[in-house]
């Protein structure tokens, strides 16, 4: 009796871990963003949601109660994953937004290539998302598209690029402080709509922010990534006539 017991708790705590698996996703190939929907129910809403990101910005309502975003990072070490499709940069607790009285945590950062937002037809070379989460479970992501300068390199980008883990499913710690504010724009103007998360599930209902202003990164930085990663984003999606505001 005790063995027959213990199999059927084994299986049933297999069959628990084998339904919180989702499907391997890529952004290219047989496993790309067209075919997300079907590689695993969770992902439906990759196929069949309405209010899918990316999208593309054309024009934008001006709402003048849209307040600029406060932005409250502070600088600490964080670890560089390459989670095999892309870096992922993840953060200590303690930095946070507050946007439309709302109060997210900083969660992680992950970078684009090409950016995933389009501005009148346009991408920049490489886009950074910044992922946060509010105490209550919503999700607001910041966008920030990264566009190719002979100039200087960015400063920020330095100090995480030193640290680049080149080989798939590895991680690199950076002990130096890092802030993710350096990534940010100097101009707050920022465009905003209803969106997903760009990669699956798919999870709708998420709160995008997309800065007008890119952050201009040198040649050599932008080759360190597409030495890795020819392309790391997701296609343009249908608006499906959703309302984009702009705070100025």
């Amino acid at each position: 009796m005790r063995i027959f017991v213990f199999a059927a708790l084994f299986l049933g705590v297999t069959a628990i871990a084998a339904a919180q698996t989702t499907a391997q996703w890529e952004y290219q190939g047989k496993d790309g963003p067209l075919n997300w929907g079907k590689l695993d129910p969770a992902y439906r809403a990759c196929s069949k949601g309405n209010e899918q990101s990316p999208i593309e910005i054309r024009k934008a309502h001006l709402d003048k109660a849209l307040k600029p975003i406060e932005f409250h990072y502070i600088a600490g070490p964080v670890t560089l994953e390459n989670d095999g499709r892309t870096i992922v940069v993840h953060l200590d607790p303690g930095s946070y937004i507050m946007a439309d009285g709302v109060r997210y945590e900083l969660d992680r950062l992950e970078f684009n290539r090409p950016s995933e937002t389009s501005v009148k037809g346009k991408l920049t070379e490489m886009g950074v998302h910044l992922i946060h989460k509010s105490a209550d479970g919503k999700i607001a992501v910041i966008e920030v598209r990264l566009a190719e300068d002979r100039g200087a390199p960015n400063a920020t980008l330095s100090t995480l690029w030193e640290h680049l883990p080149t080989a798939p499913r590895t991680s690199a710690k950076v002990t130096d402080m890092v802030n993710a504010g350096g990534l940010l724009p100097g101009d707050p103007g920022y465009w905003t709509y209803m969106g997903s998360l760009s990669t699956p599930p798919c999870t709708e209902g998420v709160r995008w922010f997309v800065f007008e202003q890119p952050v201009t990164i040198s040649r050599e930085q932008l080759r360190a990534f597409t030495d890795l990663f020819r392309v790391a984003s997701r296609p343009l999606q249908d608006a499906h006539g959703r309302r984009i505001e702009a705070n100025e």
